[in-house]
């Protein structure tokens, strides 16, 4: 896969992830035009992951089942772009959550598009084009929120998903006419064998490990990102939604400095990565924590947070498909279902800590999120990795596949 294909996936997913996280900056505007309270503008991005979480089990299997993915993909893209639709014209909070919940359900497009790319690419390079498209993923996520800035202040929040929907619209059209066709030597039987090898990965410990990684990483990242505005916008900085939104490019700064994790994966370095990684994040929390001095010091915390974050999460996708490369939607799907816990669970409960406790209880909360991910990683590289643990993740596929049999 060339160069152009992978941006072009990289952008199907930064796109289709921005839909999810594009409230972060405008949950102080989008909550008093729907009438709701401070504590309840979190589930702006909260029920957008449930319905998120939702996609993943029931709809990203299909990837394993259908013959063309590309095709998968670009009805999940005018799906989520109806949704999105949906919330700009909300007139009501719960109107804005059901369109927001209809986006998340759709928008694991992103996983099935990780799944094609891993599936078209060499395994030589199936570390460094993991690491290009999930980059896209976390400029969609960071960079929306300096786009998010910038169209709220021009043309209030509702511009956002409008500009997001056309985008998701003209991706849907692109993918299946200008990426390749898959060879794909093995799928699964159908969705309910599908679904019944999802259900068996929750039993083999490589998975659950990374999963559970995944889950504190990714809670860890929801505290900072999905309560950030709040500080920012208050007492003593009074920032503007424009000004909030640059903070997202710190992130992004961060998170695209990582890319290069998919090429020490590929070098065999995954595991080592993660660990390092996870002991920065941790440090990062300590800087973030001086929002209500610093602004500097704390831009410097975001770009480690976010660069931390991305480490993992490549590496992490990386020991993934190499251990299961015969299902690789199902496994990405399942284990994106600890990220959007995590996820969900970091921006319900940052929202709630700080307007109780303020930013200080906030930045406590990421930082013991990513001391458990740590602790995580720490007691699985007690046990041995390597051949060892292929075999038993082959032994455990084949079970599962007797099982459906």
């Amino acid at each position: 896969m060339n160069m152009w294909r992978r941006l072009l996936l990289a952008m199907v997913c930064g796109v289709a992830v921005a839909s999810i996280y594009a409230a972060q900056p405008v949950l102080a505007p989008m909550g008093r035009e729907l009438g709701l309270s401070a504590g309840l503008t979190g589930w702006f991005v909260s029920i957008a992951q449930f319905g998120y979480l939702i996609g993943l089990v029931l709809l990203v299997p299909l990837g394993d089942v259908v013959a063309d993915r590309r095709r998968l993909i670009a009805v999940h893209l005018a799906l989520t772009a109806v949704g999105l639709i949906l919330t700009a014209s909300a007139s009501t909070g719960w109107m804005a959550f059901a369109g927001l919940a209809a986006a998340g359900l759709f928008a694991v497009v992103v996983q099935t598009t990780v799944a094609y790319a891993a599936s078209v690419s060499p395994p030589a390079e199936r570390g460094r084009t993991i690491g290009v498209v999930t980059s896209g993923v976390v400029t969609g996520i960071l960079g929306a929120r300096v786009v998010t800035g910038v169209l709220a202040d021009l043309w209030g929040w509702r511009s956002i998903y409008v500009v997001l929907a056309v985008l998701l619209l003209v991706f849907a059209v692109l993918v299946p006419t200008v990426l390749p066709v898959e060879e794909r030597p093995q799928r699964l039987g159908g969705y309910r064998q599908a679904l019944v090898s999802l259900g068996g990965l929750f039993t083999q410990r490589t998975f659950l490990t990374r999963g559970l990684i995944a889950f504190f990483l990714f809670a860890s990242f929801g505290t900072l990102w999905s309560g950030l505005s709040l500080p920012l916008s208050g007492a003593p900085w009074h920032l503007s939604e424009t000004e909030i939104g640059l903070f997202g490019l710190a992130g992004l700064a961060g998170a695209l400095g990582a890319a290069r994790a998919g090429r020490w994966a590929d070098a065999g370095r995954a595991r080592l990565v993660s660990g390092l990684a996870l002991v920065l994040l941790i440090c990062s929390w300590v800087a973030t924590g001086q929002l209500s001095w610093s602004l500097w010091i704390l831009a410097i915390g975001i770009v480690a947070l976010d660069f931390s974050v991305q480490a993992v999460h490549v590496s992490n996708q990386h020991v993934l498909t190499t251990t299961y490369p015969e299902r690789l939607s199902s496994v990405i799907g399942s284990y994106m279902v600890f990220y959007s816990l995590g996820s969900a669970l970091g921006a319900a409960t940052t929202t709630a800590l700080f307007t109780t406790h303020g930013w200080a209880s906030s930045s406590l909360l990421g930082a013991g999120f990513a001391a458990c991910a740590l602790i995580v990683w720490a007691t699985d590289r007690r046990r041995p990795h390597g051949s060892a643990n292929l075999v038993t993740a082959q032994a455990d596929t084949r079970q599962t596949q007797a099982a459906m049999d």
